[in-house]
């Protein structure tokens, strides 16, 4: 985060954000109820379980409450 933002959305706000840390828990449920059926560690998910791939870190727009990737708010910044 060494970057300046600018929210893509409202396009005023530089200073005022909340970044949000995204932490992936890999899980099977039971389809019928939807219970926790087993939790996995991401050194060892089953076969047909997808690591997951998105971004570690969210920004929220601190005045006009936008949610994007940060690299959103980064590029808008230098444009």
């Amino acid at each position: 985060m060494s970057s300046p933002y600018l929210c893509p959305n409202c396009k005023t706000n530089r200073s005022r954000f909340n970044l949000i840390e995204q932490v992936a828990t890999p899980v099977k449920l039971n389809p019928q109820d939807g219970s926790l059926v087993e939790q996995y560690s991401n050194d060892q998910l089953d076969p047909f379980h997808t690591p997951y791939r998105g971004p570690e870190l969210k920004v929220q727009c601190g005045a006009c409450g936008l949610i994007e990737d940060e690299r959103m708010f980064i590029k808008r910044a230098q444009t």
